[in-house]
């Protein structure tokens, strides 16, 4: 076997988990000469992950340094993402905790960090960005220490090796006042304290942890070996969930190199692979003898705890923007992403509209988001929590809340969240901020991290991770405002818009084409208000003074995906399409919605 260490990333949103992955790959000279590249963020390859700085499906890559393999398994850091963190830490021996030194650790790292302490892995600690100004390494290294305690770690835990540095400049040293010139520090710190990968003696075994998907070879397992061998075009079982075995002929084998694939005829155990040929598998199941099959402990799924209406875009607008319209092609490319998207579920209710379900409003965000820049048009309705009946008693997912805000703002955000049957669970300083945890339900968060972000001014750490069913907690307030629908077809004007600024905040801006029933602002009052943005000034040949003035119009207010998802209540859809997101009321005319 080829000495091998497998190593997870676990770091919080934007603390440089991707940029470090990105400068150890240069530094371990993995591209060709002449094809040096300075793109930063080789992880994140997705455009949507790019933007919102965040990852979201796990990727795998390997690099060589001293001759030994290391393979690098890069963790989501957001809490809808959850599901995938812990399959992927099966599949490591180790972790490197990377955190900013100016923030020091922060509630998501705290969620994977206390799985990886529970499943045992040794963690090394990198406290990045030290060249930051006010930044205070040694103060972020104590609060590290402070959160293993308090995550129950054993002395072998809290006996962590650390290294400080830039990833944005490519060092890492043992002090961080002596700044180095490469990675070689943290490289080596892996080889030295990452245990070697423990291999049994026995038949084959490999747990799927994640999965691929490709055109040409369809759905493709990923998953650590931990005992045998698998070799090309060899007979293997497939221990499932429910304990049968269905046999498969092993098509491809796959190796990471870089940040691709390699082809290989077998892998051993130790390594982490890719593996094709079989159709119908589930994460957690184990890959074995054919002759003598022995599965391993299945790892849980995440259960999706909300669900959305998905349904075909029928405004009177539709097909300006998009290519992808039918029911046909929904269908087609919301079962494409059940293939590979473990969290989603897809079920029909109509010849056009389907019901997915999915880990939160981010999830589901995701998929909407990815689905129009590749020329989608559909129309979505209001997000919903996903209800069980246990002993004849209904209950609803719930959450823990972690919210990170400056003094001041404590009060305000408490009496927001207990709106919303939030329960207080800990509130303790952390710096000039204050750090509290609440148990809400995931019905309470849907809306509260714009209201939340108002309140602060936008100083503000959001993060929830799903907790348990717990009963039904009764009524959680909405939205209180009710909308402006626009009366007729036509283009706004600026007349009419200045006319009815004292009725609300408009959505739209001045010559945007609408419709009857499109909802183009949010009413002062509780109730929906039909308003005619399209009314011009009746011209005469007389001038009155003052009244010609040029008008000023305040500009309309802007949200994004998320926060029209969040904003539309059960009788309204986004309408989404590549170009723009409208609001829309579900039936379009004035005496169909009395109906």
């Amino acid at each position: 076997m080829t000495d091998i260490r497998n190593i997870a990333i676990i770091a919080h949103v934007d603390h440089g988990k991707t940029t470090l992955v990105d400068r150890i790959i240069k530094y371990c000279a993995q591209f060709k000469e002449g094809a040096e590249t300075d793109s930063a963020d080789v992880l994140d390859n997705n455009d949507l992950e790019r933007e919102r700085g965040i990852t979201i499906v796990s990727k795998n890559l390997a690099v060589e340094f001293n001759s030994v393999k290391i393979n690098i398994i890069d963790t989501p850091g957001h809490a809808d993402f959850g599901g995938e963190v812990e399959r992927v830490l099966n599949m490591a021996d180790g972790v490197l905790l990377l955190v900013d030194a100016f923030e020091g650790p922060m509630p998501q790292t705290r969620y994977v960090l206390s799985k990886a302490i529970e499943l045992g892995k040794k963690p090394i600690v990198v406290i990045n960005k030290v060249d930051k100004p006010n930044c205070d390494p040694q103060k972020s290294y104590e609060m590290v220490f402070d959160l293993m305690c308090n995550l129950n770690a054993t002395e072998d835990q809290l006996d962590f090796p650390v290294v400080y540095g830039s990833a944005k400049h490519g060092w890492m040293s043992l002090d961080y006042k002596q700044p180095a010139t490469d990675l070689s520090a943290l490289l080596e710190m892996v080889v030295k304290h990452i245990p070697v990968p423990k291999v049994s003696e026995g038949s084959v075994q490999m747990q799927i942890a994640s999965l691929e998907y490709s055109k040409y070879l369809g759905r493709i397992a990923v998953g650590r070996i931990y005992r045998g061998e698998i070799s090309e075009g060899s007979m293997y079982g497939l221990v499932k969930r429910n304990g049968s075995v269905e046999k498969f002929k092993v098509k491809d084998i796959f190796v990471y190199e870089n940040l691709g694939k390699r082809k290989v005829k077998s892998v051993q155990a130790g390594d982490i692979c890719a593996v094709s040929g079989m159709e119908d598998f589930e994460i957690g199941e184990t890959i074995a003898d054919a002759d003598n099959p022995v599965g391993l402990p299945t790892i849980p799924i995440d259960e999706p705890t909300m669900s959305m209406l998905f349904t075909i875009n029928n405004s009177p607008l539709f097909g300006r923007d998009g290519k992808l319209l039918t029911s046909r092609h929904l269908r087609e490319r919301l079962m494409l992403e059940m293939r590979k998207n473990l969290a989603l579920r897809v079920e029909e209710v109509g010849s056009d509209s389907f019901l997915v379900y999915g880990r939160g409003v981010m999830h589901l965000s995701v998929l909407i988001e990815t689905m129009r820049r590749e020329g989608y048009e559909l129309q979505v309705g209001q997000p919903q929590v996903i209800t069980k009946v246990v002993n004849g008693v209904k209950q609803e997912p719930v959450e823990t809340l972690y919210i990170d805000t400056p003094e001041g703002n404590a009060g305000k955000v408490i009496e927001a969240v207990s709106l919303r049957k939030g329960n207080m669970l800990v509130m303790e300083p952390k710096g000039d901020f204050t750090h509290m945890e609440f148990e809400i339900p995931s019905r309470g968060i849907i809306g509260l991290r714009t209201s939340i972000l108002n309140i602060t001014g936008g100083e503000v750490v959001f993060a929830h991770r799903f907790k348990e069913y717990q009963e039904w907690k009764g009524a959680v307030p909405s939205r209180i405002n009710g909308v402006l629908i626009a009366h007729e077809p036509g283009f706004s004007n600026a007349y009419a818009l200045f006319h009815l600024e004292d009725r609300g905040r408009f959505f739209i801006g001045d010559g945007e084409e609408v419709y009857e029933g499109m909802i183009v602002g949010e009413h002062t009052r509780d109730n929906d208000l039909i308003v005619n943005v399209n009314k011009t000034k009746k011209l005469t040949n007389m001038r009155a003074s003052g009244s010609d003035e040029k008008i000023r119009l305040t500009p309309p207010l802007e949200m994004s995906l998320e926060e029209y998802m969040e904003y539309i209540q059960e009788d309204e859809y986004v309408e989404i399409t590549p170009k723009v997101l409208r609001l829309r009321k579900i039936h379009l005319k004035e005496h169909e919605r009395k109906q």
